[in-house]
C-alpha cells in the first residue's frame, strides 16, 4: 500500500449503534425539538456508492433514516456512486440547502478534504463515516478498528492454513486511496509476517474495490506462481469471492483458504459452503446507530462522546473517534450474524439449506 498505516488508538466501547444503506434520499423527521439548533438542524450523509458492497444501501440508509426520523432531525441522504465529482456536487448542494452536519464516506482523500474544507468554512461541523480522510478536517471519526479487523483476518487465514505449515500466502488489498485499506493490510501483515512458514509470494492493492478486476489480479498471481498458491488474504467478500471464482476455474476451489470482510450474503455463503474460511463481521447497524447518536447530539450543540482517537499522518493530527469491534466468523458463528440481524436466514440459505441446516440456521 502506497499510505502510511492509519494509528487506531481506541478506548472502552460505550455506545450501541444502528445501521444504513447507499442511494439518493432526503426527508425530514416528525417537527420538533429542542431549541433554536434543533429546529434549524439538518443533517447530510454521502454514501460513497453500491458496488464496493452491497451494505451501504441494504444497511446504513434505513437504519439511518429510521434513526433521524425518530429524532425529529430533518435529513439529507444521497449516494455518489462512485463518481468523486458526484460527490463534491451533492455536498454544494446540502451546504447550500442548509445542512448544519455534513458526514461523508469519502471515494479519495483529496476529493472527501476539499468537500470537508469548504463545509468547515460554512461553519458546518463534518464526520468522516466509515474511512478516515487523511488530511482532511473532519471534527470526529465514525467507524470500526481498522488495524483489528486486518488481524482478525490474518488469524483466521493463519488458523485455516494450520500455523506450523509452511505457506504461500498472496494478498488482495482494498483500494490504495481508501485508509480504511491501509489499516487491513497493516493489521494482516503484523499477524502473518510474524509466522516465518508463511511467505508472500505476490501483493497487490485493487484499484476501486472493484471485484472484477480483482479476479484479473488474482488470475495474474494464480498464473505467476504456477498454481503454488496455499491461502488468499482477501480484504472483503467481493475480493474473497473473485479469489474463489477463479480457485474453482481452476479446480482447487476449498482447498485454498480465502477470507474476506463485510459478512455479506455471498461471504457468509462461501464460508457455509467450505470455499471461504472467514469473513469479518461489521454490523452496519450499529456502525450506523453511532453516527446517528453523534450527529443529532451535535446538532443540539452537545459536544460529541468519543471512544478514542485516530491519527491521521497526513494531516498530523488526531481526530477524536467512535470506534467499534469487529467479530470474526466462521462456519462456527455464521448463525451469530443472522441473529444480530446482520443477514436474513431465507437470503443466506437460498441454495444453501443443508449447510444452514448443519449450522443451526432456520
Amino acid at each position: 500500500m502506497k499510505r502510511m498505516p492509519v494509528l487506531l488508538i481506541a478506548g472502552a466501547l460505550g455506545l450501541s449503534l444502528g445501521l444504513s444503506a447507499c442511494g439518493s434520499d432526503s426527508g425530514s423527521g416528525k417537527s420538533g425539538g429542542s431549541g433554536d439548533k434543533a429546529a434549524t438542524a439538518k443533517i447530510g450523509v454521502i454514501l460513497p456508492d453500491t458496488e464496493s458492497s452491497v451494505r451501504w444501501e441494504t444497511a446504513d440508509r434505513p437504519a439511518l433514516e429510521a434513526a433521524f426520523k425518530e429524532a425529529g432531525v430533518k435529513y439529507d441522504i444521497q449516494n455518489a456512486q462512485n463518481d468523486a465529482d458526484k460527490m463534491a456536487q451533492i455536498a454544494d448542494s446540502m451546504i447550500t440547502g442548509g445542512v448544519t452536519v455534513l458526514a461523508i464516506v469519502n471515494l479519495d482523500n483529496a476529493s472527501g478534504a476539499a468537500i470537508e474544507e469548504k463545509a468547515k468554512n460554512q461553519g458546518i461541523a463534518t464526520i468522516d463515516y466509515d474511512r478516515l480522510t487523511l488530511g482532511g478536517s473532519a471534527s470526529y471519526y465514525v467507524s470500526y478498528d481498522n488495524t483489528k479487523v486486518g488481524q482478525l483476518q490474518g488469524e483466521g487465514l493463519q488458523n485455516c492454513l494450520g500455523k506450523d505449515k509452511k505457506a504461500n500466502i498472496v494478498y488482495l488489498d482494498g483500494s490504495p486511496d481508501d485508509s480504511n485499506a491501509t489499516a487491513f493490510a497493516k493489521g494482516a501483515h503484523s499477524v502473518l509476517d510474524a509466522n516465518k512458514n508463511f511467505t508472500k509470494v505476490a501483493e497487490q492493492a485493487v484499484p476501486k474495490w472493484d471485484n472484477e478486476t480483482a479476479g484479473t489480479i488474482f488470475e495474474q498471481m494464480f498464473t505467476q506462481n504456477k498454481g503454488k498458491i496455499d491461502g488468499v488474504l482477501a480484504a472483503n467478500d467481493g475480493l474473497g469471492g473473485a479469489a474463489i471464482a477463479i480457485l474453482d476455474k481452476n479446480g482447487v476451489a476449498g482447498k485454498v483458504p480465502v477470507t474476506g470482510q463485510d459478512a455479506s450474503v455471498q461471504g457468509l455463503q462461501d464460508v457455509l459452503a467450505g470455499t471461504q474460511c472467514m469473513t469479518v463481521y461489521k454490523s452496519a447497524k450499529q456502525e450506523a446507530d453511532a453516527l446517528s447518536k453523534l450527529a443529532i447530539g451535535l446538532t443540539k450543540g452537545e459536544k460529541g462522546q468519543t471512544t478514542g482517537t485516530v491519527t491521521d499522518p497526513e494531516g498530523k493530527r488526531d481526530v477524536p473517534s467512535v470506534l467499534l469491534d469487529p467479530v470474526s466468523v466462521t462456519k462456527d458463528n455464521v448463525k451469530a450474524v443472522i441473529d444480530d440481524g446482520g443477514q436474513k436466514a431465507a437470503d443466506v440459505c437460498k441454495g444453501f439449506e443443508k449447510q444452514c441446516a448443519a449450522a443451526g440456521i432456520s
